[in-house]
């Protein structure tokens, strides 16, 4: 101070003549660092280095081009010196600052200081740090502040506006191909720039996801979007969403330390999140299986962490529901539709989706037609009871492999229902047992006719469905079921035209119980018995016959004991006409195609169907009811031919008359049960047919008439059931089956043995094919018939030699 006073005194001795203040005039005084003065109270020094200024960026400028308003001859004239106007030469910066909040508390030299002096970038840094400690804390913590090409406080707020930094800010760097290559670890440009097109990128800044001073590299652990906390993150604008998440599958496994759990990310993408509405979005309904399946179906750390098959995840793909969707049309559902968008937990979860009790509100988000008539049904009743084991849509339709009911492969499909659907569940004994339900109808249904024609291909026939309906099935006690004896006939009346209230007389599952079956379980009981009584009593007759006769072979060989006149013989006697012969064959060719066909219709799964299938192709097993019916008519025919034989021809005449039963037929049977016994040496002898021939001959007769009538009745069963009833029919079918079953059995343990297997005439007795009997088989077979013959050709040669003589 006291050197100012000294110069401020001598100055008007020396001076004669005021020229221009010149930098240097100024630095005459001003570089001494002695220089001070008083200005409210403190002490403010008035120092300027003048080789620092010359390194500054004023350093073309003059001094009184800033300190204007003062003359320099006055000495001091700091006291009136106008401060410093930057505006003149910085008439943006100033403009942007004076627009900016720090304007009201700050001057430039609040931020920029001693302007006489160079600043650089970190010195520029310490002055933010002087107002804003706690960001400029987060900031030194930075990616920004640590690495080599970090952006200061100007670089994203701006030198004078300090504007919050927004996604522009950040893409002068960020978006710049050279800046990313060398310092991101996404290199690609691309991956960054698609946030500009993001539904973020309309409503966010790059801040309200990475932090705004506390920017961490992404593989650190306190980064706001490293995997760990990115669901964080997200909550502050998606609270409700994130709360879902936490709560999911997927938001349990992440918390529990699984790491290849999904985030939000993980998802939704990360720069390219879009609306779900929007094609490009990887959530949006194109692109949502694709982005499920590439963890449920693609990794296998989630596979091993899952109870599900590969085969199940995937059977989306192939069911309607995924066709649907990679045909184009976004209608049909998705993962998120059934499992949840946000808030997907596993089944067995009270509060998940495809709880086995929630599933018909899941699935009547786009079938609500279907899942109100459901919830009608019997099935959903058991389920608001709580029964676990009632069915829902996915036990009946399946889950990821839903396919439409017109696909054979489908499991509600006509020709599947029945037998993969309702009777795994109606045929269980532990099931039927525990709810009281009657474990026999499904069988009876499958031995049915219905059942039997489903089972092998005949869609248009019932199923149970047709029936007890789709998602509608209610007891018959309930007056809105469909077989409920008010609508029963209605209900058969969509298959069997004319359908009347005699449909619903009798049983509809008929399963020949003591109990509820009274009628059908006796006439079972009686065929049966009757089967066995019969072919039994066969079979042990021809037993007895075949070791007696091989018996009498055995002594004419080793023996020498003639038991049958052995010579030659090479007259030959009619046994059957061409016209009988015509007869047999039909009857013989129709009855078993009967046979056959018609064991085929009823046990279609037996190996020996399986092997015709085979040998003969599809077509043949498809036309078996055909068959059976064109075989039908034939031996109807054939049958109806031989009656007018018999009445109008006379060798028919006599044929009937010759294969009446006498009491002599009694006395041979047991005379024949003696020989073979061993009782009696002697055989008995037979006329033209025995009591063997004879038994056969009326029982294809009875067995032909009620054949004919049951058949009948079952062919034409729709106007039985209308005349009659369903229990007039269910008789005719039972006696049909039984009748069937004695007829065969009777025609192979007694006719074949005769005809083939007799070891009198194995390997056959060729009067079928030659209608010709030889005189050795005469003697043998029938001797009293041969004797009748020969006596007759005796009294004829008499009267003839009488003639003549």
């Amino acid at each position: 101070m006291k050197q100012l006073i000294f110069f401020l005194i001598l100055t008007p001795f020396f001076v004669n003549t005021v020229y221009p203040q010149t930098n240097d005039d100024c630095f005459a005084c001003h570089e001494d660092n002695t220089l001070t003065m008083e200005r409210k109270g403190k002490e403010v020094s008035l120092f300027v280095d003048s080789e620092k200024y010359a390194n500054s960026p004023h350093e073309s400028i003059e001094c009184i081009e800033c300190h204007v308003g003062f003359d320099p001859d006055e000495e001091p004239h700091a006291s009136i010196i106008k401060p410093v106007d930057c505006s003149p030469c910085h008439v943006k910066s100033t403009k942007q600052f004076a627009g900016s909040k720090h304007s009201k508390e700050l001057k430039c030299n609040s931020c920029h200081g001693d302007v006489h002096t160079e600043k650089n970038a970190k010195i520029m840094l310490q002055e933010c740090n002087t107002c804003h400690k706690k960001s400029f804390s987060q900031y030194r913590m930075s990616t920004h502040y640590n690495s080599q090409n970090g952006a200061g406080c100007y670089n994203c707020h701006q030198p004078h506006n300090f504007k919050i930094a927004g996604t522009k800010d950040c893409l002068k760097c960020h978006g710049k191909k050279e800046f990313i290559h060398e310092n991101t670890m996404h290199k690609d440009e691309k991956f960054i720039l698609k946030y500009t097109e993001s539904i973020h990128g309309e409503l966010i800044d790059c801040s309200d996801c990475h932090g705004a001073h506390k920017i961490l590299p992404l593989e650190s652990l306190e980064s706001r979007v490293n995997k760990i906390n990115i669901s964080k993150t997200c909550s502050k604008c998606h609270d409700e969403i994130s709360e879902q998440y936490q709560r999911s599958e997927h938001g349990i496994a992440f918390d529990s330390g699984f790491e290849t759990a999904p985030t939000c990310t993980g998802c939704h993408g990360e720069h390219d999140i879009h609306q779900i509405t929007d094609a490009r979005s990887n959530v949006s309904r194109q692109h949502e299986v694709e982005v499920c399946l590439r963890c449920h179906l693609d990794s296998p750390d989630v596979r091993s962490r899952m109870t599900h098959t590969s085969g199940f995840i995937g059977g989306y793909e192939k069911s309607i529901h995924g066709r649907a969707l990679a045909a184009g049309n976004l209608s049909a559902a998705v993962c998120s539709d059934c499992h949840g968008g946000h808030d997907e937990l596993r089944t067995s979860n009270p509060r998940s989706k495809v709880n086995k009790f929630n599933i018909s509100s899941t699935c009547g988000n786009c079938h609500r037609d279907v899942v109100t008539e459901f919830q009608k049904s019997i099935h959903s009743e058991a389920l608001a009871q709580g029964i676990e084991d009632a069915p829902t849509c996915t036990d009946c339709h399946g889950e990821h492999s839903i396919i439409e009911s017109k696909d054979q492969t489908s499991p509600v499909s006509p020709r599947n229902v029945s037998q993969k659907v309702c009777g795994p569940c109606h045929s269980s004994v532990k099931l039927t047992e525990k709810y009281g339900l009657s474990s026999d109808r499904f069988e009876a249904y499958n031995d049915s006719y219905h059942g039997l024609a489903v089972r092998f291909g005949a869609v248009e026939a019932a199923n149970c469905a047709s029936c007890h309906g789709v998602h509608n099935i209610l007891p018959s006690s309930n007056p809105e079921s469909s077989i409920s004896k008010e609508n029963l006939a209605n209900t058969c009346g969509q298959c069997h035209p004319g359908a009347n209230e005699n449909f619903a007389i009798g049983k509809v599952h008929i399963t020949g119980d003591r109990t509820e079956d009274r009628l059908i379980y006796w006439i079972t009981t009686i065929y049966i018995t009757l089967i066995f009584g019969t072919i039994g009593a066969m079979a042990f007759h021809n037993t007895l016959d075949w070791f007696r006769k091989l018996k009498n072979r055995y002594k004419e060989r080793y023996e020498e004991t003639i038991i049958y006149p052995m010579e030659r013989k090479t007259r030959l006697f009619l046994r059957m006409s061409t016209n009988e012969r015509i007869q047999h064959i039909l009857l013989m060719i129709s009855f078993f195609t009967l046979v056959i066909t018609g064991f085929m219709l009823k046990f279609p799964e037996a190996w020996w169907v399986e092997l015709i299938r085979k040998i003969f192709g599809e077509p043949v097993f498809e036309l078996r009811g055909l068959l059976h019916r064109i075989a039908a008519v034939i031996m109807v025919a054939d049958t109806l031919y031989h009656l007018y034989y018999i009445i109008f021809n006379a060798r028919g005449r006599q044929l009937v008359k010759d294969l009446m039963f006498r009491f002599q037929d009694l006395r041979d049977m047991i005379d024949v049960l003696r020989y073979n016994f061993g009782i009696s040496k002697i055989k008995p002898k037979f006329g033209r047919f025995s009591y063997i021939e004879k038994s056969e001959y009326w029982a294809l007769v009875w067995g032909t008439i009620v054949m004919t009538a049951t058949g009948i009745a079952l062919w034409f069963e729709n106007h039985f059931l209308a005349w009659f009833s369903k229990i007039f029919v269910d008789v005719c079918e039972t006696i049909h089956y039984y009748e069937a079953w004695l007829a065969f059995l009777a025609i192979i343990v007694w006719h074949l043995y005769f005809v083939i297997f007799n070891p009198d005439i194995y390997p056959m007795n060729f009067a079928w094919l030659t209608g010709k009997i030889t005189e050795e088989e005469m003697e043998h077979e029938h001797p009293l018939e041969l004797e009748a013959i020969k006596e007759q050709e005796q009294r004829l040669e008499q009267k003839k030699n009488e003639k003549e003589s």
